[in-house]
């Protein structure tokens, strides 16, 4: 039932507010089991400051005419508030009665306390909530993270693989392989759950973005570097955000209920074909490149009713994306017609001036006229206002520029619920990193696997490896380490090493639970050849190894080998050992120089907390289907190359994928 008033429940002594539609005050006596009663006392919401019935307090009412209600019920103060996202660390209660702020986010590794549960997490964004609520209107904040794969800064969550292993992922039918958008959805779906488990409503996910250069550091957020696999994978908005129902009115956002999460595709646009695939730096393309590459998956997800998207810090052909008015108003907003609302990346406005932060007054001016809605400050908020409120003042940000901007986030939050649930409970904890999520990350793991290479010889193939037998060594940085697996955006920022950071199974954990109990596993981290060579009697080698956790700028990579001691590891035990290498990256890394020595080579891409989908292919319990979603180079200097570029001549192409059959050998 949709609620709009403030009821006070007294109940053994405790008080909490709840919401009911009822517009006129009485009293209710409820009989509960045995002596128990519980009385209630209804007041219309915000009686005194809204002198009686307020439609945009009413449920029934059309959005549209809510938001316009609101909208004229509102101070200027108190719309540049709407605008305003800070983060949590930076908020205090006088600070949100001052400023009436709109939204609040955790940036990676900002948390209640470290390794969180959910009800620390819903105590906490409740904490916020009460103080939003108590402001003059009454309007809700809303409390976004970066849930990129699962529920990603939070302690037990299921961590899903990251974007470029779902690329990878494949659907089997009779003939051929297909796409597997259904499992994105499931995982959206999924995800929505243990975010809202938490009591938040709003993930900035999905990354959209068409990695154009592996050299980049965000390309593993990047489901591929064909437009034509990232717009099916933006079913994962039907999971996050629901299905859209039929005939909803065109770019108007959607978001189906308390299960639900609001979305945000980013980064818009062409974050991921900038020159030499540096973070934050220069998209050179036409305008008709531009539109045939980067921009086709914002057209699907504004048909799927994504509610918010987020500018990128990137430029095109010199233009910063936050100034851009041509792309972020004229095309996105009045061409594609979008409803909901542009929010910035993290101070994403200070990066419009070089250096950063150069002109703040400046880039408060470029941005909003450009047609950023609410700002990630994240926390300079008085200078933002501030700046703001002194150029509207002065007329060179007009008030109708404000009130678009309003309208979209106020829409949103309408859209949302927010206004009839502001509060979050408890009755999803036991989403948070449950079994079923763990068993859809486990299968979409197993499916996201790539086998390049099965065999020295084409009737000789190593996969699947034999469960029962004498000994076997499991080596490498990567096969023992949770942390590794997981990658960056993970507990924290930039990801960390270690098997405490969270809870799942690692490689190691999921090769000890497959094999037969009858077979010896040895495990080093790293060993010589000399050492191999003294010990004959394995009977294969599980090679681990890969790149550590990175983030944003930190993973750019001109060089994109393996880091060390991964080439000499493997050098070491594949020349006296039968191996199979397991490549744990971001990205396609410069592997030809070691192809010969192995004898089978899988890339296992960001598998997430759920080793024992890599274990699940390795030992056949179930076959090879992946395919290369991106294009995997010889070397370095091809970069740039994609597929139906001239000179493209890969060590791999695009949907490259050897399979395997359950228990059966084959290539």
């Amino acid at each position: 039932m949709q609620m709009t008033q403030t009821c006070v429940f007294f109940f053994a002594g405790e008080k909490t507010k709840r919401s009911f539609s009822t517009m006129a005050s009485r009293i209710w006596v409820i009989p509960l089991v045995g002596i128990l009663f519980l009385s209630v006392t209804i007041h219309t919401i915000d009686a005194k400051r809204t002198k009686g019935y307020a439609i945009y307090l009413d449920p029934k009412q059309p959005v549209e005419d809510r938001v316009q209600d609101l909208l004229k019920r509102m101070t200027l103060e108190e719309k540049f508030g709407q605008m305003t996202q800070l983060e949590r660390v930076n908020l205090t209660a006088n600070v949100m009665k001052k400023y009436s702020i709109g939204s609040l986010l955790s940036g990676g590794g900002s948390v209640p306390r470290t390794n969180g549960t959910a009800e620390d997490w819903v105590k906490m964004v409740n904490k916020f909530q009460k103080w939003a609520l108590s402001n003059r209107l009454g309007i809700p904040m809303i409390y976004g993270v970066d849930a990129v794969h699962g529920h990603s800064n939070v302690y037990k969550a299921t961590i899903f693989p990251h974007n470029v292993g779902l690329g990878a992922t494949r659907r089997v039918s009779k003939f051929y392989f297909d796409m597997d958008p259904e499992l994105v959805k499931r995982i959206g779906a999924a995800t929505a759950l243990e975010v809202r488990a938490t009591g938040v409503p709003y993930a900035f996910a999905p990354c959209i973005a068409v990695c154009r250069d592996p050299r980049w550091g965000r390309c593993y957020e990047s489901y591929s570097e064909d437009h034509k696999i990232v717009q099916q994978m933006t079913s994962i908005i039907d999971g996050l955000q629901g299905e859209i129902p039929e005939n909803s009115p065109k770019g108007v956002p959607y978001v189906g209920g308390k299960e639900k999460v609001l979305g945000c595709a980013k980064h818009y646009v062409g974050d991921g074909g900038t020159v030499k695939g540096i973070n934050e730096n220069n998209t050179v393309i036409s305008w008709d490149g531009l539109l045939e590459i980067h921009m086709p998956a914002y057209l699907d997800s504004i048909q799927k009713g994504i509610g918010t998207i987020m500018a990128s810090y990137s430029s095109w052909n010199g233009v910063k994306m936050h100034a851009n008015y041509d792309l972020l108003t004229k095309y996105l907003k009045d061409t594609l017609k979008f409803k909901g609302f542009i929010i910035s990346d993290y101070q994403g406005i200070d990066k419009i001036t070089s250096p950063v932060h150069a002109n703040y007054t400046y880039s408060v001016q470029a941005s909003i006229l450009a047609g950023i809605d609410m700002v990630m400050v994240p926390y300079n908020y008085a200078e933002f206002i501030g700046d703001l409120a002194l150029l509207v003042k002065k007329n060179v940000i007009p008030v109708s520029r404000i009130d678009d901007a309003v309208s979209r986030i106020l829409r949103v939050k309408f859209t949302m619920g927010l206004f009839e649930n502001p509060m979050a409970d408890l009755s999803l904890a036991n989403h948070l990193g449950s079994q079923a999520h763990r068993d859809l990350a486990r299968e979409a793991v197993r499916k996201s696997m790539v086998l390049l290479k099965n065999g020295k010889k084409p009737n000789t193939p190593l996969l699947p490896l034999p469960k029962k037998t004498s000994k076997i060594l499991v080596v490498g940085s990567h096969a023992n380490n949770l942390g590794y697996q997981c990658g960056g955006w993970t507990i924290s920022w930039q990801g960390q090493g270690g098997n405490n950071i969270t809870v799942g199974t690692t490689i190691l954990d999921a090769i000890k639970s497959t094999i037969d109990p009858s077979t010896e596993v040895v495990f080093k981290e790293n060993v010589t050849s000399e050492v191999v060579k003294s010990k004959k009697d394995f009977s294969y080698a599980i090679i681990v190894v890969g790149e550590p956790p990175y983030a944003e700028t930190h993973g750019d990579n001109l060089n994109l080998t393996i880091p060390k001691p991964g080439p000499s590891t493997i050098k070491n035990v594949c020349k006296h050992i039968k191996c199979v290498v397991v490549l744990v990256s971001g990205r396609p890394l410069v592997i030809e120089p070691y192809l010969s020595v192995t004898d089978a080579f899988v890339a296992a891409w960001l598998p997430g907390t759920e080793g024992q989908g890599v274990a699940d292919v390795l030992f056949g319990d179930y076959g090879f289907t992946g395919k290369l979603s991106r294009t995997w180079f010889k070397n370095v200097d091809q970069l740039p190359m994609n597929f139906g570029d001239p000179h493209y001549d890969p060590l791999f192409p695009l949907g490259f994928g050897l399979t395997t059959n359950p228990n059966v050998k084959s290539s």
